[in-house]
């Protein structure tokens, strides 16, 4: 499950427990409540701001999770579970995992996003981190995996286009997706895939929040963002129904 903190202008998203944090409908709906919530918030904040005449401050989101895990990933334990009390097959209650987290991707483009990476990070799990802005993880546990491969999976639209817009190098994508490489901090942030490492979980958390308060000092107007953000990414943004097929195309030639 998740909860949502405020403190200043820095939301913490924090996936609490010491499970692995899989993805299943009720975690989901928790993370997509959470962010709701933070884009209320942060509009209400903008909204009133702006009534006084003050300048619209920017908000930044940090998410961590408590534990062993970031995230482990769709909740494939669930669908077999929810298969065998009848009705639909586990193929089927996966496919709805994976339309239930579409719009939790949605979700965090609203503002400046940082995952702090204190444990594992594999298949959805790894997608949750690669929704944010920026991703710092730390160096002494912990791996990036997409398992898919592994487990005779095959990937969403919206999984491959999210690799595709968030990492850069065609090699890393190759070995990200067709190699199923579990990857260490060092690598990845050598890869393009993170933006930071850290010695531990508390240094990780720690940067976070400083880069989070750098983000909000410079007050940005979280719709401006997000349409600034949409632009970057336009594939990705076409696949999750956010944009048109000719800015898709546009952006190709």
């Amino acid at each position: 499950m998740c909860t949502l903190e405020k403190r200043g202008e820095i939301f913490f998203l924090t996936l609490t427990g010491d499970d692995e944090h899989r993805l299943n409908p009720t975690f989901i709906e928790s993370l997509q409540s959470a962010l709701r919530q933070a884009k209320d918030q942060s509009t209400r904040g903008s909204a009133l701001r702006q009534a006084k005449d003050q300048s619209t401050r920017g908000s930044a989101l940090v998410t961590i999770a408590q534990g062993k895990f970031f995230s482990n990933g769709f909740d494939l334990a669930w669908a077999q579970s929810a298969a065998a009390a009848g009705g639909r097959s586990a193929h089927d209650r996966l496919v709805d995992m994976v339309e239930l987290f579409k719009p939790a991707v949605v979700d965090f483009i609203s503002m400046p996003t940082i995952a702090a990476l204190t444990g594992h990070a594999a298949a959805a799990g790894m997608m949750l981190a690669l929704s944010h802005d920026y991703v710092l993880m730390r160096s002494d546990r912990g791996v990036l995996y997409m398992s898919e491969l592994d487990i005779r999976l095959n990937f969403p639209d919206y999984f491959t286009a999210l690799v595709r817009s968030k990492v850069g190098s065609s090699a890393a994508r190759r070995d990200i997706l067709l190699k199923a490489r579990k990857m260490k901090a060092m690598e990845a942030v050598a890869m393009g895939i993170i933006d930071s490492v850290h010695n531990s979980g508390e240094a990780t958390v720690e940067a976070a929040v400083r880069l989070g308060e750098e983000l909000v000092k410079r007050k940005w107007d979280g719709e401006v963002y997000a349409d600034i953000r949409k632009s970057m990414y336009p594939e990705l943004c076409f696949v999750l129904g956010l944009a048109n097929k000719d800015a898709v195309a546009s952006a190709r030639l």
